[in-house]
């Protein structure tokens, strides 16, 4: 049986696409993408970046709901710790958003409890889908 084609883009993907953006528009330390659908039930991805400040985290969390909304995303399933600006947690289903002040991020290891996940290199996953097979 001949190989399926792939999709150029899904919703996942193009998702995805919209936050990496907001984030390269913002002075966000350290943003990863680690894919978790084989490990996770609950998500796909988690995107993970820091601030270096409680205010600079805030404002790159409303710029990624902003810029994303602005795009024709949709919206979050739930956000939680705006207020706070330590650890923002903005909920896209398919791709759960993780902005933190960078010592917590440092703290909660997020990576290392992940270890397992495929970590997608953003420089890469711009120049092609970063969801190239369905979902089973």
């Amino acid at each position: 049986m001949p190989p399926q084609k792939q999709p150029a883009s899904s919703p996942v993907s193009d998702l995805a696409d919209l936050i990496v953006t907001a984030v390269r528009q913002t002075k966000a330390l350290d943003p990863i993408l680690l894919r978790v659908d084989s490990i996770s039930s609950f998500t796909d991805y988690f995107f993970i970046c820091s601030g270096s400040s409680s205010r600079q985290v805030q404002a790159i969390a409303d710029h990624i709901l902003e810029q994303v909304k602005k795009q024709g995303g949709r919206p979050p399933l739930g956000t939680e710790g705006r207020s706070g600006g330590q650890w923002v947690l903005i909920d896209y289903g398919e791709i759960v958003v993780h902005v933190f002040h960078d010592p917590i991020r440092r703290f909660y290891d997020l990576e290392g409890l992940w270890v397992e996940a495929e970590r997608i290199d953003i420089e890469e996953a711009a120049k092609k889908p970063i969801y190239p097979h369905p979902r089973p």
